[in-house]
């Protein structure tokens, strides 16, 4: 059964590799990196469109509620 590589594996192998092979291991590792980076799709938007249909907010809730929020201002603690 193989051992997985962790990533401070990795990087001790690296550190031990001459400064030249450091630079053809980023040389092959970029281009990996940058198809993966391409390829990973971004999550699709819900859209929101219709959020409110059905809801039965009337114009008379709406003042309601503005005036209950407004109704102590300004504060005079503030």
């Amino acid at each position: 059964m193989k051992k997985a590589v962790t990533l401070e594996d990795a990087l001790a192998l690296v550190k031990q590799l001459s400064l030249v092979d450091k630079i053809r291991l980023i040389e092959q590792v970029a281009p990996q990196i940058e198809e993966e980076l391409i390829t990973v799709q971004p999550k699709q938007r819900t859209s929101l469109r219709g959020i409110w249909k059905g809801s039965e907010i009337t114009e008379s809730n709406i003042a309601e509620v503005r005036q209950q929020m407004w109704s102590n201002f300004p504060r005079e603690d503030v």
